[in-house]
């Protein structure tokens, strides 16, 4: 009978299970991400070894961050052979808390070890047939020949967000609260605006690019035909975001309880007045995290005025990609948006973390 059986049936609480198994499966899979990653970065130094003279010394730098997994696993082993000590001399409570710990270290070591297995599997992908994944995507020489006017182009993408996101931040409120407009006066106004957001909801941005980019000016719209390509897609994207942020803004507006309405219209406020000084104030907090999130996208979008002529970051990558038959400068763009848009992401992520915090502190 087993030291668990016998002290379950005396009715004394059961002994921590052993951490061994899963020190065992930790160190396994880190054997085999060890393979696979020191097999990639081999690749990588066959490819590159002419190119770079200092790439032995890059290679073996990384190549020893595979042995971080190895330390949690090695304090998991020491904290199982605490916990076997620790039931030897009937300190159960010792025996519990070795062997807890024991489990946190293994777990943290099979969890590195994952991650590793997933950088390795992209390693691999980045280095087979040949590396033509590399050659294709990742030339030094073209990047590094491409940055400064996919840079000077970027700066055109951002003007094109900046202006779209002042003209929507300004529609978008007009079409909810056109929207909201109550009783029979307001249902024509009502239908017109759930109309605007249903068409424009719909259409792709780069279908509406390609409409006003080429339609009005073939049209010869006056004034808007006269328009620069720049200002055409701020329009352009102005409309279709417009629908979206209109619903942002119907949706925080109308999240604020029904008595606030009714309260600041017993205090003799107009429909205008409670809007602008009692609703519009509290929904603001609600609604910012959202429309960041649209002006994220937004920002993304800006990447299809190439389609209008504009020589934006993506129409310059293009360019030279052509010319270099490389699409090396093409990922220069992913990287230029990468690095504009995840700090965004993460500001958006601690407004929505303190928001849900203020939230919780309330409800308590």
């Amino acid at each position: 009978m087993s030291i668990s059986t016998r002290m379950a049936k005396a009715g004394t609480p059961t002994p921590p299970r052993r951490v061994f198994g899963l020190s065992v499966v930790a160190v396994g899979v880190w054997a085999l991400t060890a393979f696979f990653f020191w097999t990639g970065l081999y690749q990588v130094y066959l490819i590159n070894q002419a190119k770079t003279p200092m790439m032995p010394i890059i290679i073996g730098i990384i190549g020893l961050t595979m042995l971080y997994p190895l330390l949690p696993w090695a304090r998991s082993l020491g904290l199982n052979a605490r916990r076997t000590r620790a039931l030897a001399a009937s300190d159960l409570r010792g025996a519990r808390a070795s062997a807890s710990s024991g489990r946190d270290e293994a777990l943290t070591s099979l969890g590195f070890s994952t991650g590793f297995l997933l950088i390795a599997a992209l390693l691999h992908f980045v280095t087979t047939n040949d590396a033509a994944v590399t050659k294709t995507f990742l030339r030094a020489d073209f990047i590094a020949q491409s940055w400064s006017k996919v840079a000077e182009g970027f700066w055109i993408n951002i003007q094109v967000a900046i202006g779209a996101e002042i003209i929507v931040l300004v529609a978008g409120l007009g079409i909810a609260i056109m929207r909201m407009l109550p009783g029979r006066p307001g249902r024509p106004l009502r239908w017109l605006a759930t109309a605007y957001v249903d068409v424009f909801r719909a259409i792709p941005s780069i279908i509406v690019l390609y409409l006003v980019g080429f339609g009005l000016t073939i049209a010869k719209v006056p004034i808007v035909s006269d328009l620069s390509p720049t200002m055409l897609a701020i329009i352009a994207l102005a409309l279709t975001y417009t629908g979206y942020v209109a619903e942002v803004y119907r949706a925080g507006l109308e999240s604020i309880h029904p008595s606030q309405w009714s309260a600041a219209r017993s205090l003799g406020l107009s429909y205008g007045q409670t809007l602008r000084k009692v609703i519009v104030p509290q929904a603001t907090r609600r609604m910012v995290p959202p429309l960041l999130n649209d002006f994220i996208g937004l920002q993304k979008d800006t990447a299809l005025i190439s389609i209008m002529g504009v020589v934006d970051s993506f129409m310059q990558a293009r360019l030279i990609s052509s010319s270099v038959f490389n699409l090396s400068p093409v990922l220069v763009v992913a990287v230029v948006f990468i690095i504009a848009t995840i700090p965004q992401a993460r500001f958006v992520d601690r407004l929505m973390a303190k928001d849900a915090a203020k939230m919780k502190a309330g409800a308590l």
